[in-house]
């Protein structure tokens, strides 16, 4: 998994965002997205983002 992978195009957050976010204490979709935007616009990383927020949780 690269870090600098786009996993949101819609804001530009990459899987490093999302990991600073849930080392930061987002550890639900809804706090990740207030903390990053991803996943607001079009919805299409909400799969995605979903499943890295449970794999980083769980590492």
């Amino acid at each position: 998994m690269d870090d600098d992978e786009i996993i949101c195009p819609c804001m530009g957050t990459s899987i490093r965002d999302i990991k600073e976010a849930v080392k930061n204490g987002a550890n639900t979709l809804e706090e990740v997205e207030a903390a990053t935007g991803a996943g607001t616009v079009c919805g299409a990383c909400i799969g995605e983002l979903e499943a890295l927020i449970e794999s980083l949780k769980n590492a």
